[in-house]
Formats: C-alpha cells, structure tokens, sequence
C-alpha cells in the first residue's frame, strides 16, 4: 500500500500528529478501504479545526473524489460525490441560479465535511443545519457494506451521520437540494449596539425581518461596554436591487484570487495590543458595510487570505464555540465573556449567532445562542477552556465536536446524553472500530471495543 508518513494537524495547526496519509481518487476506492487491516478516517480539506480529521497509528485518507453525477436544472437536486467542496459548486452552479442552501464561514470544505459535522450558517433559527438540504447520502461501511442512507432508509443512520465527525463511514456520494436565487448579493444592514443587553434586545428585534444575522462584539471589553459590538443582518437581493445598484453581473462569481499569508506570523506579534487594534479594524468593517453586498464577503471574509491560520503562529490555535439555551441566555453569556476578557487567554475573531431547533445524536446545535472565539495556544488556554465547558455545562449547553480540541469524555457524555445511542449504530457498522479519529480516542466513542 502506497503512503505517505507526514505530521499534520487540523485549520487550527493543534495538535499536529504523525500519520500515514493516502488519496482516494475514485469511487470504487471506497470498498478497496474494506481490505485495509489499519484502522482510519477520512480528511477532505482538512477544515476542522483540531483532531477531527487526523489519525496516528492509522490511515487518514484523503478524499479527493469531486465529480458532480447529476444535477436536475427544474429541482436544484444535485448527486456528486462527496469529495466536492462548496466552492466547487458555488462555481459550477452560481451562474445558473442555483446556489447551497447551507452553509458555514467557509466555502473550502466538502460535502463529506459537511455531513461530518452537520454544519450550520447564519441563518441557523430559520434553516436548521446542513440536514435538512441533504435527501440522501451512499456510505460504505466496515461490516455492512455499501448503505443507502435517508428519512425513510436507515433513517437512524442517516441522522447519526450528521455530526458524525465521519467515524459510521465512508461517505461517498451525496444528493443535495440547492437553493434558487436571482442574484449573489445581500441587501445588508449594520446595529451598533453598547452591550450585551442591547446585543440580545437587537438579535430579537430583527429577527422577523432578516433571514441571516450573526454578531461581532469585543471580547476585550468590561463592565458597562461588556458585549458592546455589531450586529450584521442581510437578506438575498432581489434582482431589482442589484439592478438599482448598477452591478454589471447580478450572479457575480467569488474571485479566484486571494492573499496568500506564505509564512507562520512571529508568536509574539499576536497579544492585548494587537488584539485591540484587530478588534478596532473589526468594529470599523463591520459598521460601515455596504448596503448591498456581495455573497463572498459576507459569508466567506477570511476565505480571501489563503492560509490565515498562519497568522496565529505555529503554537496554533484552538476556536473554541459553545451553545447554550435560550433560559438564562443573558447571565451565562456575560459570565463566559467575564471569564474570557478576564483571563490571560488573549481572544480575537469571535462570532455570536441565534439557533434554532436541532437535530439528533452528535449534532451540535440547539435552539439558543452560539459563540464561536479564537484562542492561541498557550499554557493558560486549557484552565480557562475546563471553566467554560464546565458553565456551558451548568446551563446544558454543549461544544461544538467539529472545533473541540480539549473536551473530557466524562463533559462530552453530559452534554450529548444520546451519545450511547450513537454508539450502538456504530457498534452495528463498525463492530471492530475500523474508522477512528484521534477525537473518537479522546471522547470514548470506542468504549464498546
């Protein structure tokens, strides 16, 4: 078997582990993995953030099957195998009108990925996760072959893949409902607000009138300016609104270009310094975006500076995010911001979103408040993340498995009380734990071996 050994990690650059690496290039590739003797899983653009996609003492297989095998122009239904990323089809599809219904702060990850981690946008409390864009999925599986997973076939399977982190099998083609849309702009509106009572007050205020929201604030600052930040709202532009605003190209393609960051950034130029100014340049672009605004930049910013999580620095960096319910939204969302600007943990990119209703199994969201904040590695970073999961916890709230790189099995347990369910549809698939990750390891999801 041809493979290459190499240290790698997930997008936050932490942990990096030493694994055996292959490519998977065709579809029949999937039942040749049946004769693999090593346990493995399966990495598509290496978008997770930690160990999610990574395997020491395995193979982790990397998914390079990006054909698109029918689309239907009437319906928006799309069958393409499940290495294709949303890029890919955003470009194949954007200028016919059709664009993915669902999707996360990145457009570089696949629709394995997706499924992985059954990913959410900003439009979560309307939408629901990427589950419900998805009517079917194929996947091979160690002890019963290839699978036809749906609502109405192994329906128990298909849920307990999404938020799955890939550990049931090997996904390997996908059938996605796209979204019709008349144009790749969104009408776009900004809400300064003082605090963190005003950033809820807000988030309730405009729920009505704008599909997607998703909040900045400053997560260095105290007191009565705890919370203080922007709310950004947008809804699709309709064609007459681009029209109005003189755009040559209404179904307007991302740009192939970026800025590439060719080198790791110095450790030490990322401090309270540098984060206060970040923070100021952050509060400055989001007040003053424009009205109408192109989809690239509003869902996808940091995608125009290729390799950016350089810019943390090879200690790498860990986005930790968290959801809590809507009881007590207030109180547990000022003591985490409490903890964070308090500590000695320097935070920078930071989202705060509403969610609706969930899902099952291992999915992540619920109906409530999402946080999502960066966090360089440092010493202090694990005592700080132990308080966190632990007030998360109190308010029955749970991490986010996709980003998680420090959870104790017996916290993970608690906040997924239908892990054992899972579990046992794992056993079923996989009764010898041939698919692993270094996350299933830390999680315990192997405990029936």
């Amino acid at each position: 078997m041809n493979f290459l050994k190499k240290k790698i990690s997930g997008w936050g650059n932490y942990p990096m582990i030493e694994t055996k690496l292959k490519q998977l290039t065709g579809i029949d590739q999937y039942e040749s993995i049946l004769t693999f003797n090593e346990p493995n899983i399966v990495r598509g653009l290496g978008r997770s953030y930690s160990d999610q996609a990574v395997l020491a003492n395995g193979l982790t297989l990397r998914n390079k099957m990006s054909r698109i095998l029918e689309f239907n122009s009437d319906t928006g239904l799309l069958k393409a195998e499940s290495g294709i990323s949303i890029a890919e089809i955003i470009e194949v599809f954007l200028d016919k009108g059709w664009f993915p219904p669902i999707v996360p702060g990145t457009k570089f990850i696949t629709l394995g990925g997706a499924i992985a981690n059954d990913i959410h946008g900003k439009a979560h409390h309307v939408d629901g996760t990427f589950v419900n864009c998805v009517s079917e999925f194929s996947m091979v599986t160690p002890e019963k072959g290839r699978i036809i997973c749906s609502r109405s076939e192994n329906e128990d399977v298909f849920y307990a893949t999404f938020g799955g982190l890939g550990l049931l099998g090997w996904i390997d083609t996908v059938t996605v409902q796209l979204k019709k849309v008349e144009t790749s702009y969104f009408k776009t509106t900004a809400v300064k607000v003082k605090n963190l009572r005003e950033m809820i007050d807000a988030f309730n205020e405009y729920d009505q009138n704008y599909r997607y929201s998703v909040a900045w604030f400053d997560p260095l600052a105290r007191g009565e300016n705890l919370g203080k930040g922007v709310l950004s709202l947008g809804n699709i532009a309709k064609y007459q609104d681009v029209d109005s605003g003189k755009q040559k190209n209404p179904l307007k393609l991302h740009s192939q270009k970026k800025l590439d960051l060719p080198v790791y950034l110095p450790n030490f130029a990322l401090n309270k310094l540098s984060g206060q100014i970040l923070n100021k340049l952050i509060e400055y672009s989001q007040s003053n975006a424009p009205a109408l605004t192109h989809y690239d930049k509003f869902f996808f910013p940091l995608d125009a500076i290729g390799q950016w999580n350089r810019g943390y620095g090879t200690r790498g960096f860990i986005q930790y995010q968290f959801v809590i319910p809507m009881k007590d939204e207030y109180k547990i969302l000022k003591e985490a911001m409490n903890l964070i600007s308090s500590s000695d943990c320097t935070p920078f990119l930071n989202v705060l979103k509403k969610m609706g209703k969930g899902s099952k199994y291992l999915s992540f969201p619920m109906e409530g408040y999402t946080l999502a904040i960066d966090f360089p590695i440092s010493k202090k970073l694990p005592e700080l993340v132990r308080k966190l999961d632990d007030l998360v916890l109190s308010a029955g709230g749970r991490v986010y498995l996709g980003k998680d790189a420090f959870l104790e099995r017996d916290v993970f347990r608690k906040m997924y009380p239908e892990w054992e369910e899972w579990q046992n549809i794992k056993c079923q698939l996989d009764p010898k734990g041939k698919i692993q990750n270094e996350t299933s390891k830390r999680l315990g999801l192997l405990s029936y071996l």
